[in-house]
């Protein structure tokens, strides 16, 4: 819905920054997608930070914090899509790797909670993406098999947990998303206007 990883690109420059070290696209890469204590992990894997994984996440959610009150746009072609759903009396929910304080932010800054079934973050999975949990779980929330659950995703990691719930994956790749692989997917759109997508939600 929205394309946070340039907020998060610059989060992961400045933390880097401040121990010497260079953030790069690759290590973004690995990070996408996956909850905050995964995210860090592989920071700290790449360059054995000796800060507590808490320590860690608490400064960088200070920084995206601060980041955030410059605003972020949506993607192309949401608020169409939204309105196509809501006319079609589809619902849709979101699941998302951030924490919840911060997507209900973004959501709220839009008027778009109340126009959810459900909002799924970080917070409510013990196993982040790729692990299918996320999306398994949503497909709970809509009382339907999962197989029945169309799944828009940026994200190699996201694409994955999708597939692997049973989900149909699309993905929809943003410009952080050079380099990704998405193998598992039904379908790669080049943005949320697609007609594929709509043409998928008919079915």
């Amino acid at each position: 819905m929205f394309d946070t990883e340039p907020l998060y690109y610059q989060v992961g420059t400045e933390l880097l920054r401040r121990r010497g070290f260079e953030f790069t696209m690759d290590l973004q890469r690995q990070m996408m997608g996956r909850p905050a204590p995964d995210a860090v992990g592989v920071l700290i894997n790449a360059f054995q930070l000796p800060d507590p994984t808490t320590v860690l996440i608490e400064e960088c959610d200070a920084i995206y914090a601060d980041l955030l009150d410059q605003g972020l746009k949506p993607m192309p072609g949401l608020f169409e899509l939204l309105a196509s759903l809501e006319i079609a009396e589809i619902p849709f929910g979101v699941a998302t790797s951030s924490k919840r304080r911060f997507a209900e932010r973004i959501l709220q800054s839009f008027d778009l909670m109340d126009r959810l079934q459900f909002l799924l973050t970080g917070d409510d999975v013990s196993r982040g993406k790729p692990d299918p949990e996320m999306y398994l779980q949503a497909a709970s929330r809509f009382n339907l098999p999962s197989s029945q659950m169309l799944v828009l995703e940026d994200s190699e990691n996201g694409c994955l947990a999708a597939a692997r719930s049973g989900a149909c994956a699309v993905a929809v790749p943003g410009e952080h998303s050079e380099g990704h692989r998405y193998e598992q997917a039904f379908l790669t759109v080049e943005s949320l206007s697609d007609p594929r997508i709509h043409r998928l939600l008919a079915r």
